[in-house]
């Protein structure tokens, strides 16, 4: 395993973060595993050396933090970097179990930290913009809860790049601690980041972790047979015909994933593993989150970071991709 420095944190973190949205309770979604096999996934990324864990008060209400929790509890706890989010609704009955308020975030992140079984959480994100409360309210109830101790860092997900520049600078404007991460949507098959996101963090000195760096496994096999993944089969037609999914298909994403295959076969590797050390070469990103349901797949991403491309590889990647509109954000 290859560690990086997360932002200008100084924490060190594995190339490679586990996202846990799968793991939990298959009463939630129907793709997501179960305790024993989210268990066995956890267990196996700790002995293939990843120390970053990325988890959320929504996923599986709650669940994916406590079998998370549980999990780590047996093994030190010094050595894992673990990151939660905040804003989703927790409860649709209670209508400040969600948002970016100061009682919503003080009262998820106590529940977080108690389904962690943890002090102290290393990254506590907002998971999207809240419209309806001023941002300085959300800045000072997460610099309160860092001046408290239950939280190390903050970080921020997916959201418009002068609304993150204003939050930025609203910390700074007030003597808040600000966010050192921004977890946004960003793959080879979806690049519009690269216009003013990423620019912003590295002028910031602001952390990059990518979400969906297979665009929902668009990357993983050709296009033909993109729906034929464990997620897939559970999408429905909404789902199936959404614009995050049609972004994918988009001016030049086809001919972005032919080439990805071509070059995959060439090299003797996945397309999984093609698309993960593309984004291993950005210089913007630390760590891909890579979400899955089996061993193997794990495993498969791990031994991305011995794949080497070069530029040539990636102009080649790269060069069809044509502009499409900005999703992720909802």
């Amino acid at each position: 395993m290859e560690y990086t420095t997360l932002g200008s944190t100084g924490t060190k973190v594995s190339r490679l973060c586990l996202g846990c949205m799968s793991f939990g309770s298959s009463d939630w979604r129907d793709w997501v595993l179960d305790e024993e096999e989210s268990r066995e996934i956890i267990e196996r990324a700790i002995e293939l050396g990843i120390n970053f864990f990325d988890t959320a008060n929504m996923y599986s209400l709650g669940e994916s933090e406590r079998v998370l929790g549980d999990v780590l509890a047996e093994y030190d706890r010094d050595w894992s970097v673990v990151a939660t989010k905040v804003y989703n609704s927790m409860d649709d009955d209670n209508p400040n179990a969600q948002g970016l308020s100061r009682k919503a975030i003080e009262q998820e992140l106590a529940n977080s930290l108690d389904r962690l079984g943890m002090d102290t959480v290393d990254l506590y994100q907002i998971h999207r913009w809240d419209y309806d409360t001023p941002i300085e309210e959300t800045l000072r109830a997460l610099d309160d809860a860092v001046r408290r101790g239950q939280v190390r860092h903050l970080g921020a997900s997916s959201m418009w790049a002068y609304q993150f520049a204003d939050a930025l600078h609203t910390s700074d404007r007030l003597g808040l601690d600000r966010f050192a991460t921004m977890q946004n949507h960003y793959n080879l098959a979806y690049r519009e980041e690269e216009r003013e996101m990423l620019p912003l963090c590295a002028q910031e000195g602001v952390g990059v972790l990518t979400w969906s760096p297979l665009a929902r496994g668009f990357l993983a096999r050709p296009h033909e047979s993109f729906l034929e993944t464990t997620r897939g089969e559970f999408m429905d037609e909404h789902e199936r015909m959404s614009e995050r999914v049609a972004t994918y298909y988009a001016n030049g994403g086809d001919e972005i994933n032919e080439r990805a295959a071509e070059l995959a076969e060439e090299k003797g590797v996945t397309m999984a593993q093609i698309a993960l050390a593309w984004l291993l070469h950005q210089d913007e990103v630390d760590a891909p989150i890579v979400g899955t349901t089996s061993v193997e797949h794990l495993e498969s991403a791990v031994e991305a970071l011995e794949v080497d491309l070069s530029d040539s590889d990636l102009d080649y990647l790269e060069e069809p991709y044509g502009p499409v509109p900005v999703n992720g954000h909802e």
